[in-house]
């Protein structure tokens, strides 16, 4: 049975000549990974798909890495792209599940209904022997209205009051010896640690083989964090990515999170006026 929120490549494979459907690369990854998404986009993709660039469609105004753009700018590069109101829409990446989920995360903030992501991504897609092209896909510029729901974004100033008040469970998607301090942080200027009173469900406890887990593992993996998934949850990492991971997990097992901390440890653990903690808790 396919897991809620995704579809199958057999099913993308039989549908994806369907003119409502539009098919989005959103591969990104962190630098340490070495690898240059769209230059893997131009060299080999789903036929069809658009390139989705997180560090491209965001808020250029802050030095935090990918934060959300404003409606206005979301619409104008979905116009750009070809993404219309009422188009289906089907997320996979490069990795198979990394940063499929952040750009899932974006539409749905955005107003989209219908998006799903490719279950193993393009690594399952391309092991199946499926048509694959290259170059720029192209479609038609379209109408596209943006619909932010904010509620589900949560600022510094929510977070320090959630933690402050413990009205929800923070809870930190990045491996767990960069939560604890035991390992630096990618970005430079970026303390080690986590925030006092969040909790630690890493991200790779959440993916298998390019796919997402069971529900009983997931629910192990939250069990092992101390996060109580009947209770509200708002999601963090890094830089916002792997968060968007853990609130596909929540959502498939049906506990879609309270929010996402955007800016995540990028922004709390450069500020020096914010306290941070080491060790498991």
């Amino acid at each position: 049975m396919t897991p809620r929120n995704f579809v199958t490549t057999d099913w993308l494979e039989q549908n994806r000549n369907d003119p409502n459907l539009v098919i989005v690369d959103g591969s990104w990854y962190l630098p340490a990974m070495k690898r240059a998404p769209m230059d893997e986009y131009l060299a080999a993709h789903i036929p069809g798909a658009v390139y989705f660039d997180i560090d491209e469609i965001a808020d250029h105004s802050t030095d935090l890495p990918h934060m959300l753009p404003s409606p206005e700018t979301f619409a104008l590069h979905m116009t750009r792209l070809g993404i219309a109101d009422g188009n289906k829409l089907v997320v996979y990446d490069g990795a198979g599940l990394f940063s499929a989920p952040r750009v899932w995360w974006t539409f749905r903030l955005f107003g989209v209904k219908d998006v799903s992501i490719l279950e193993g991504g393009f690594p399952k897609w391309k092991a199946e022997g499926r048509p694959v092209e290259s170059g720029m896909s192209k479609r038609p510029p379209a109408h596209f209205s943006a619909r932010k729901k904010s509620e589900l974004v949560a600022d510094l100033a929510r977070i320090e009051q959630t933690l402050a008040s413990k009205s929800a469970q923070v809870v930190d998607s990045r491996p767990a010896d960069r939560f604890r301090g035991e390992a630096p942080e990618p970005r430079a200027g970026v303390r080690s640690g986590h925030m006092p009173g969040s909790r630690n469900v890493p991200a790779g406890a959440l993916i298998e083989n390019g796919q997402l887990v069971s529900p009983e593992k997931i629910k192990a993996a939250l069990d092992a964090g101390g996060v109580d998934a009947n209770q509200p949850v708002i999601t963090s990492c890094g830089s916002g990515v792997s968060a968007a991971v853990l609130w596909l997990a929540l959502d498939t097992i049906g506990k879609t999170p309270q929010a996402l901390y955007d800016g995540s440890w990028s922004e709390w653990g450069a500020r020096e006026d914010k306290p941070v903690a080491t060790g498991k808790d």
